[in-house]
């Protein structure tokens, strides 16, 4: 009778645990019913970086720290044991910058004073002394002054500043520091629903981190330059004001974004942040350690994602997809090479101006494909050209227009203008 009444109470625990495993709640590796000696078992792999000697050799990065092994006890936390993981790996690397100013002195006895006159993030690039932060953090500054985590405070020179991505790369003397270089992450393995996670310095709270999860990829947002930075990451992991020029991070402490903005309405967290992707920090950072600065491949035009709402107003099909051309600079690579530009009204309205209604204009040309590869956003040709363009380069647009069919118009890029014109 003793068996048959516990029976039920076994059959329950164990349906019990495979609807959490089937919800996602519990792993597979976790045992319900676990004996009486539980065993630590093992979640993830992540490398754990050690500060490595200067190296006076050109190294545009430091090799991966081999990886070690994270054991969780049983009944411990497994998000904490994560955590604490990524910060012991990464925080060596996260510096505290300040943007100094320089007070002159009005007596000849006095020296020169420089005070602080603004705060932010950065991150150790390399063994060579480099630091990646924001544009925005460091522009302006007469003077820079860096605290890394074990409290070594080192002046710092401005290297290469880039405002159309938002980045900088200012550098320290590596003899007079233990540097411990950030691994890298790939773009293409970021995912909505995974991990994110940010340390800097919120409102001069050195070595801060915060968590969340990774909201939205593939945003764009806005530069000082009037030009989007296409391909960023938003994320609720709070950022704030100090935070800028700071690492997002995956679960194995990987960088794969530099925390930039926030969306508030208050100048502090709202839940709504968004990070430089680390795709374009690579091709940007290199080039600003190398020239100083860094040139962005540019088309010369403006337009829109097409609509098929738009389709009877501009002659294309309801199927279409592609980026609508509705402004081509005059003097810039595609007037010089043919593609048009939208030039009479139509009765579609696409906002008020200034000076009243906004018409779509018909007649422009609708990009399908850049080198074969296919356009479904106007955001998707942005992507393409700072992915994998450079000025110079040659470019083969497919493209539609209304009555003509298909065209391919051949373009040589140019340098983007330091602003929108």
């Amino acid at each position: 009778m003793r068996h048959t009444r516990l029976l039920p109470v076994f059959i329950a625990l164990l349906a019990l645990s495979l609807a959490l495993m089937g919800c996602g709640l519990v792993s597979p590796a976790v045992r319900l019913l676990s004996g009486p000696t539980p065993t630590p078992r093992t979640v993830e792999r992540i490398v754990v970086a050690t500060p490595a000697p200067p190296v006076e050799q050109a190294a545009p990065a430091a090799p991966a720290a081999p990886a070690v092994t994270i054991n969780v006890p049983a009944g411990a936390d497994v998000e904490a044991e994560i955590l604490k993981a990524v910060y012991q790996k990464v925080s060596p690397a996260v510096v505290y910058i300040e943007n100094l100013t320089r007070l002159q002195s009005n007596t000849p006895s006095s020296t020169d004073q420089a005070l602080p006159e603004s705060q932010g993030s950065g991150f150790v690039w390399d063994t060579l002394g480099h630091i990646v932060t924001n544009d925005h953090v460091v522009r302006g500054a007469d003077e820079l002054r860096v605290t890394f985590s074990d409290g070594i405070v080192l002046p710092a020179e401005l290297i290469g500043t880039d405002p159309d991505s938002d980045l900088a790369v200012i550098k320290v003397d590596p003899k007079l520091a233990h540097l411990a270089p950030v691994e890298q992450g790939d773009i293409d393995q970021v995912q909505v629903g995974q991990r994110a996670i940010a340390i800097g310095n919120p409102f001069g709270f050195a070595g801060t981190m915060t968590s969340g999860i990774v909201s939205a990829i593939g945003r764009s947002i806005p530069a000082s330059t009037g030009f989007n930075i296409p391909e960023a990451i938003q994320t609720d992991a709070a950022i704030n004001p100090g935070n800028s020029g700071g690492p997002l991070l995956d679960a194995a402490g990987q960088v794969i974004g530099v925390n930039a903005q926030i969306q508030s309405s208050t100048g502090s967290n709202s839940g709504v942040g968004f990070a430089i992707p680390i795709n374009i920090v690579q091709r940007v950072a290199p080039a600003l350690i190398r020239d100083g600065v860094y040139r962005h491949a540019y088309l010369g035009i403006s337009g829109q994602t097409y609509s098929p709402a738009w389709a009877d107003a501009l002659g294309f099909s309801t199927t279409d997809r592609g980026a609508y051309v509705m402004d081509v600079r005059s003097d810039g690579p595609s007037a010089r090479s043919g593609l048009r530009a939208g030039s009479q009204d139509t009765k579609v309205i696409l906002g008020i101006g200034v000076s009243g209604a906004i018409y779509l204009q018909r007649g422009g040309d609708l990009i399908i494909a850049i080198d074969g590869q296919p356009i479904a956003t106007f955001d998707d040709l942005l992507v393409y050209l700072e992915s994998y363009k450079s000025p110079d380069d040659r470019v083969e647009l497919t493209v539609l227009r209304a009555g003509e069919g298909q065209q391919t118009v051949s373009i040589t890029l140019g340098v983007r203008p330091t602003r929108v014109e």
